[in-house]
């Protein structure tokens, strides 16, 4: 019996393969073939797959290519029982057909991602159907629609040129080196092998690396439900840190595995009662190469058969880039997932979804974005507002009655009233028709009204209990660290309800002959799930509008763009589409009024651009060539064109996005302790409510109490006990603490990327910042302008004579030397140089001497001339026991005491024992930030302490320091890089706290870190708090809790009024909350019952409980919302700072600070 193979597909690599019509051909040659299962031509890859028996002849397929004019320039084939692993490693064999001829891997043979390549031996081709090149033509025009349009010869197709491409690709292969070929991670083409998803393979190569998972999750009501989750999550041994944040109703996990343990994380978090959906899952180990990879999800339209899937993805594989299939679509979710790294406009997005379509005519792709995190959260929270939105108007539909019969005709109708006494009458023995008809009313409201609560207090029960997971919680520890604030509604109107409902038997069974109505709560619950849902709905709605600033960003990004394509080498067109079809380095025109639709730099024009929507600055910043343009901003000006630089999700747009949200959900140590005592407020609530409930028993049935206490005519002390015990576990409110501190650091951080600061800290830098008692200032960079310091003065050469010749090599070698450093002081010898010399220099053996300069060696190949070189700063020099001439040092002290920065440069030659010489002697000069005196004077106002470091000498940094008012003794200079953080920490044990402008004896100070560069990294994370200026190294603004998106300096002032509103708001509604319960738990639980008022016993009865509960937790969201208001003592209101009108000048020049006004 011969055994079956499975199918095999092959690909021929066609060089003339131009438009549909060609395509038409290539199928009637081929599929008429027996053993052939299906024929795909694509005209973007000029590859054909085909898919045959391995018993159909491969020369045979190729010389029928041949004889219908298309040249086949090469052939891969794959067997379908090859394995990914086999694949990777090159090592598998070829069905190549019946014949007869020996293929082994030659010199015409390379890998492509579909297997192997030949480069087709024209002894393969039937030699009686091969034609003559101008037979090739005739037959090729025969078919072709597009060579005949265009005249006689073959040519280029429509989307681009095939035979342009396919020797392209041909000459590729042939200069690859078969030796050094590497792993392909592409595509790998078969029918049963065709992607890169084999298990084995990927669990080999992704066990134990690090991922990140983000997940929406629905049902968190308070932050005890994402404290149990949180917990319950840490019980997995491979997780590393969780972040839950129940307010926008999501998660991030980190942890050590696989990525498939994604799924068993949701998992857990699902058993619990949350239904969790994942969003995506990170590598972390890989993020630095995804930087500049691009993730699609494609959908294809149009498929009809089972070999749609594989013909779709195979089309892509022509293409020789860096390009991986993540997931492969099927007949029934028709979605493909790839990640490549583009290289526009050569190869983007637009390539791809143009291959699949030309593979078969009936595929439409287009892409397909999956919800965002933010969409699922608002989708998620719109969800459950309708929930209780439904809930509660059936609710308030049955209070009206409900509020009539129980509190209308009960209390204010006189007694005599006709439809009092209907209604008052016994329906059976002690039960009244008002009775009933408010059990009728209150049943669909406990059992659906109310069911939100009882649902999830179940599933917390379940979850409490479940059997056979691994940690299981202490038995002891279930019964005082459990329940949310739905498991006390539930437990209070469930005792209402159930209450109510034994009464009831209770009169059926004992057939009294009155009727006391004081027995029944049936009201009660009706009131109380109305109080309840919409203080939970206002409650939410509030929640969703904390974020709006944050939201509106994400909104700034246009939804299409103008995209230049080059027609030819002297033509281009405009063309509108969507910006999904954008790629890194696609050309885009950017009209006046329109914003750029990811970050780019500018190719050509000069505009300027209104970055307020990023940075606070409400001033059009001028933009040319070569600088960089941000999505989110707006052209103010001309219309310019700019090169896309940043992807989908790596832009600065999404990148403060990203920021803001996560620094929203870092806690700060006030939401610890608010977080650790909602943990025990559910035990602690049932606990008091039950001693409660016993307590007023046993004082009612021991007679120690007055019989006139008693209230009710059945039911006796048990039902008078019951109401207080209901009042407790209705009024007691752990939501109110748990929204203290997350709703205000919600608001602070909207308010804060309002006025271009990103909140990387969340609320622990929020409150840390409210402390700040020192701030230190990095010089360069920082106080001053930093960016484009320039040379005022120069001595070159100052101490002996050389030849124009020498100097101008000298400044030539010093160029290069320089541009190996990032420092701004290098960069102005770098422009100084270039515009002294035009000169070019070999230069060697560069060596950095970390926090003091340069060295290397160059070479006068003219003059067969080698010198060591050193620069820097004048540590330097005196490690190098260079001398320094007097007309040097006295220029030197000068230049340090007009607040410049010098540099010094010394040389020797290498062939002798000679010493260094001091060979140029620089000044740069630095400007001062415009609003540095103003910023430096008004943080010493308000008796904060202000310190400037610096790696410069003295000298320099105390002439900066005079002129922006830093007292000379607050100034650290000639610092090294590496000696920054250890004078942070100095400061930080000698400074004390301070109070306005007294010290604190007992409180070491807070110090807060302002810094731009990589060498300020160390401090800025050694210090309290950590203040990036934006414009600064990536370094820098990872290692702060602020990074200043505008690198205004008045945003310190900002910063730390907001801070200090932010934590204050905090503090007063953790206060408040505390406060709330503190008072209104007695209160319901009878302590102030003995006393009268107008003959009634003051106390707080369950409806009313349940109103001032709803009214505690609303009251915390809108304190927090009010931060967004302009109403003094109540929002917040940004200082402006102004210079007093006669120093104005001076001022700005950097000569003098005069008066400075703090206006709110």
């Amino acid at each position: 019996m011969v055994p079956s193979h499975p199918p095999v597909t092959t690909y021929f690599l066609v060089a003339n393969l131009h438009c549909p019509s060609c395509v038409s051909t290539i199928k009637d040659v081929l599929q008429g073939l027996p053993g052939v299962s299906w024929v795909s031509p694509n005209i973007v890859t000029s590859w054909v797959a085909i898919e045959h028996n391995p018993n159909v002849s491969v020369p045979e397929m190729a010389s029928k290519l041949d004889s219908a004019g298309f040249d086949v320039s090469g052939v891969a084939s794959t067997n379908g029982e090859v394995g990914l692993a086999d694949l990777l490693r090159g090592d598998h064999s070829l069905a190549l057909g019946r014949s007869e001829t020996n293929y082994s891997l030659g010199p015409n043979e390379k890998n492509t991602p579909f297997g192997r390549f030949f480069k087709l031996p024209r002894k393969l081709l039937n030699t009686q159907a091969s034609k003559s090149k101008s037979d090739k033509e005739r037959e090729h025009l025969n078919h072709c629609e597009l060579c005949r349009t265009k005249g006689s010869k073959p040519s280029g197709p429509v989307v681009s040129s095939p035979k342009t491409m396919a020797d392209k690709r041909d000459g590729q292969l042939r200069n690859r080196n078969v030796d050094d070929e590497k792993p392909i991670h592409g595509i790998h083409t078969s029918t049963q092998s065709l992607v890169a998803e084999d298990d084995k393979y990927q669990s080999s190569i992704s066990e134990g690396r690090r991922w990140r998972a983000s997940m929406a999750i629905q049902g968190m009501v308070c932050s005890n439900c994402a404290n149990g989750i949180a917990d319950k999550v840490k019980e997995l041994e491979f997780i590393t840190k969780t972040t839950i944040h129940f307010l926008s109703h999501s998660g991030v996990v980190e942890y050590n595995g696989t990525k498939e343990d994604a799924d068993l994380i949701v998992a857990t978090i699902s058993k619990m009662g949350y239904p969790t959906e994942l969003d995506e899952v990170v590598d972390m180990d890989a993020e630095e190469r995804l930087k500049k990879e691009r993730t699609v999800r494609i959908r294809i339209n149009g498929f009809y058969c089972e070999h749609c899937a594989d013909r779709a993805t195979n089309s892509i594989g022509g293409f020789l880039r860096d390009l991986r299939v993540e997931k492969r679509p099927t007949l029934e979710k028709p979605i493909l997932k790839i990640s490549y790294v583009p290289a526009g406009p050569d190869f983007t997005i637009r390539h791809i979804l143009k291959a699949i379509e030309a593979s078969d005519p009936a595929f439409k792709a287009s892409i397909y974005h999956l919800p965002t995190l933010e969409e699922r959260s608002k989708r998620m929270q719109a969800i459950l507002r309708r929930k209780i939105s439904l809930r509660a108007w059936f609710t308030t539909i049955v209070v009206i009655p409900t509020f009539i019969i129980g509190v209308v005709y009960m209390s204010l109708v006189s007694d005599h009233n006709p439809s009092k006494m209907f209604l008052m009458e016994p329906w059976k023995p002690g039960i009244s028709r008002a009775q009933l008809a408010l059990c009728i009313m209150a049943t669909p409201v406990y059992f659906y009204a109310a069911n939100l609560f009882h649902r999830q207090s179940i599933k917390e029960v379940k979850s409490m209990w479940r059997h056979g997971e691994p940690k299981l919680r202490k038995i002891l520890q279930r019964f005082y660290r459990f329940g949310s604030m739905d498991m006390l509604v539930s437990l209070g109107t469930t005792i209402a309800y159930v209450s109510s409902i034994s009464q009831m038997i209770a009169a059926a069974v004992d057939r009294p002959s009155g009727v006391n109505d004081a027995n029944f709560y049936f009201d009660s619950v009706v009131f109380l799930t109305f109080f309840l849902l919409w203080g939970r709905f206002i409650e939410k709605y509030s929640e969703s509008k904390l974020g709006d600033a944050v939201d509106a960003l994400g909104k700034l990004r246009p939804t299409t763009a103008k995209l230049i394509e080059k027609v030819s080498d002297t033509e281009e067109k405009e063309v509108e589409v969507n910006i999904d079809m954008l790629d890194v380095g696609d050309l885009v025109r950017i009209p006046h009024g329109a914003s750029p639709p990811y970050d780019g730099k500018i190719v050509s024009g000069e505009t300027s651009f209104d970055e307020s929507s990023l940075t606070g600055e409400s001033l059009p910043v001028a933009k040319t060539v070569n600088d960089d343009v941000y999505a989110g901003t707006v052209n103010k000006d001309r219309p310019v064109v700019i090169q896309i630089t940043g992807s989908v999700g790596k832009s600065m747009l999404d990148q403060i996005v990203k920021i803001v949200r996560e620094g929203q959900g870092k806690p700060s140590q006030i939401q610890d302790l608010a977080t650790r005592l909602t943990k025990y407020f559910v035990p602690f609530i049932t606990l008091l409510a039950i001693l409660t409930w016993l307590i007023w028993l046993i004082l009612g049935l021991s007679s120690v109490i007055p019989g006139h206490f008693l209230d009710v005519s059945s039911g006796g002390w048990v039902v008078f006990s019951l109401q207080f015990a209901i009042a407790v576990f209705v009024v007691a409110c752990p939501c109110g603490l748990g929204l203290a501190a997350p709703t205000a650091i919600f608001a602070g951080s909207s308010l804060a990327a309002k006025y271009g600061i990103l909140v990387r800290g969340g609320g622990e830098a929020f409150e840390k910042a409210s402390r700040i008692d020192c701030v230190v200032f990095d010089k360069t960079g920082t106080l001053t302008m930093g960016g484009k310091p320039t040379i005022s003065d120069s001595m070159i050469f100052p101490s002996y004579d050389v030849s124009e010749e020498q100097r101008s090599y000298f400044l030539a070698a010093l160029k290069v030397i320089e541009e190996n450093s990032s420092h701004p002081i290098a960069n102005a010898i770098v422009s100084f140089c270039k515009n002294e010399t035009t000169e070019s220099a070999e230069v060697s053996n560069v060596e950095e001497i970390p926090g003091k300069g340069l060295k290397a060696t160059y070479t006068i190949e003219s003059l067969q001339e080698n010198f060591e070189v050193i620069v820097g700063n004048e540590a330097l020099m005196r490690d190098f026991e260079v001398s320094i001439p007097l007309a040097v040092a006295t220029n030197l002290q000068t230049w340090k005491s007009e607040g410049k920065s010098v540099a010094l440069a010394a040389l020797k030659a290498t062939d002798s024992k000679a010493t260094y010489r001091i060979a140029a002697a620089l000044a740069v000069t630095d400007p001062i930030r415009p609003e540095t005196p103003a910023v430096i004077q008004t943080l010493r106002s308000r008796g904060t302490d202000v310190w400037m470091l610096s790696g410069d000498n003295a000298t320099t940094a105390k002439a900066v320091a005079l002129r922006i008012a830093i007292p000379e003794d607050h100034v650290i200079a000639g610092v090294l890089p590496t000696e920054k953080h250890e004078k942070i920490k100095w400061l930080q044990k000698t400074l004390k706290a301070r109070r306005g402008n007294k010290e604190l004896v007992n409180r070491r100070a807070f110090v807060a870190m302002v810094g731009d560069g990589i060498n300020d990294s160390a401090a800025l994370s050694t210090a309290d708090v950590g203040v990036a200026i934006g414009s600064g190294s990536d370094v820098a603004i990872s290692s702060a809790e602020f990074v200043l998106v505008n690198s205004n300096l008045e945003c310190i002032v900002t910063l730390m009024d907001l801070s200090r509103t932010v934590f204050r708001r905090i503090k007063f509604n953790f206060g408040w909350a505390l406060v709330y319960n503190l008072l209104a738990v007695p209160i319901a639980a009878g302590c102030l019952y003995a006393l009268t008022v107008n003959g009634q016993h003051v106390r707080l009865p369950p409806v009313w409980a349940s109103l001032a509960m709803a009214l505690s937790s609303i009251s915390v969201v809108m304190s927090s919302l009010a931060l967004r208001s302009r109403l003094p003592g109540v929002g917040f209101k940004v200082r402006k700072l102004t210079f007093g009108d006669e120093s104005e000048a001076t001022a700005r020049a950097g000569y003098g600070f005069g008066a400075v006004r703090a206006r709110n």
